[in-house]
């Protein structure tokens, strides 16, 4: 039987390394992996993971492409021996974290090339193949900050949300071109990662916070205040692994319906409602859906800004997500010039987001740490 031929971009570290690793590992030895770097002098790492964890001979390839240049994805498919690509995974990516002010437009730029114009060369160099062969799947690693904006990721979260609306319309068409086989081109998957162990945030374009002396006094001081917080989270960030690898049940994500999320799945923010194995359910799901999520965390938030479509209650919720701790501040520093939240909350709006209805209980934590 002919392997799958898979080919991802984005292999240097992280996300993309674990799962070419994965495939190419797999026990069934039906996965052949392209894995793909913009620099070929960057794949030591991805090679001593491949022969670390066994990987047959002629299960991984490793080939030069860099999203950015259409010439250089041209190369890379054209040294795709098999003359085939079954699942494309596009995994590349960029960040920009910082005041808005504080970056150059060419890192804005630079980011909007990789993650939006990037994604596009490489659909228009395999899509219409696929479409040819009525057969393939495309996996998009994809964020959160593409389902809602998130403070100081402005121009992150505006390359994300065009993803998203990218590969939403994509969807609708790709059925038409569709047929019952294992890889239809129906199977367009943004997998939604949260925070996630990686190199990703070591490579931020222009640095964490871009040129700062170009921001105000204030507007610096939220940021560092944000930063700390955000230093946080990273801390308890999920490991690569952990959306890559199939769980031991091999159940697909709960709740996933039309490739949303259904509100009764989480009238209250469970502790942990999907499953870590994002990308092979994604490629193996028989009807795979257009959303899958690596966390639960954000999902109430994103729930608010479906049901208010005003905006108002998600901006009033993520305020108070990122800037609580100001609010003694708020209360005692006169003229601190923070918005505060009591201006921004709508009424029947808790802190994190739910209605006042569904507020869990204040004696339970809303957050279940890990084992």
């Amino acid at each position: 039987m002919d392997r799958t031929v898979v080919l991802i971009t984005g292999c240097s570290s992280g996300i993309g390394l674990h799962l070419a690793v994965r495939l190419a590992s797999d026990p069934s030895q039906s996965f052949k992996v392209y894995a793909t770097l913009r620099d070929l002098k960057t794949q030591g790492p991805l090679l001593e993971a491949a022969r670390a964890r066994g990987c047959p001979p002629g299960s991984l390839e490793t080939l030069e492409l860099d999203v950015r240049d259409s010439e250089s994805v041209a190369a890379a498919q054209a040294s795709v021996t098999e003359g085939r690509v079954d699942v494309l995974v596009c995994n590349a990516g960029r960040g920009l974290f910082g005041p808005l002010e504080a970056h150059g437009l060419d890192a804005v730029c630079a980011v909007l090339d990789v993650n939006v114009v990037g994604t596009v060369r490489m659909l228009q160099a395999f899509l219409p193949d696929m479409k040819r062969r009525h057969s393939g799947r495309v996996l998009v690693t994809a964020s959160v900050g593409g389902l809602m904006g998130l403070p100081f990721h402005e121009v992150y979260c505006a390359s994300k949300f065009a993803l998203e609306g990218l590969c939403e319309s994509l969807a609708i068409l790709l059925p038409l071109f569709g047929v019952h086989h294992r890889c239809r081109p129906r199977s367009v998957s943004l997998i939604e990662c949260g925070a996630v162990h990686t190199a990703f945030h070591e490579k931020l374009e222009g640095g964490a916070g871009g040129a700062l002396e170009r921001a105000d006094t204030q507007t610096r001081h939220l940021f560092t205040h944000y930063q700390r917080g955000y230093e946080q989270v990273l801390s308890e960030a999920q490991d690569p692994e952990e959306v890559t690898e199939v769980g031991a049940n091999g159940a697909s994500p709960l709740g996933v319906v039309s490739g949303w999320v259904h509100p009764q799945w989480f009238p209250q923010r469970p502790a942990l409602l999907f499953p870590p194995q994002l990308f092979l359910t994604a490629l193996r799901a028989p009807r795979p859906a257009l959303r899958y999520f690596s966390t639960d965390r954000f999902l109430p938030l994103a729930r608010l800004r479906t049901e208010d479509l005003s905006g108002s209650s998600y901006v009033a919720a993520m305020h108070r997500e990122a800037f609580a701790d100001l609010q003694a501040q708020e209360g005692t520093e006169a003229g601190a010039g923070v918005l505060g939240v009591r201006d921004l909350q709508p009424s029947g709006i808790s802190e994190l987001g739910w209605p006042a209805s569904d507020k869990p209980d204040q004696n339970k934590p809303c957050h279940q740490p890990k084992n």
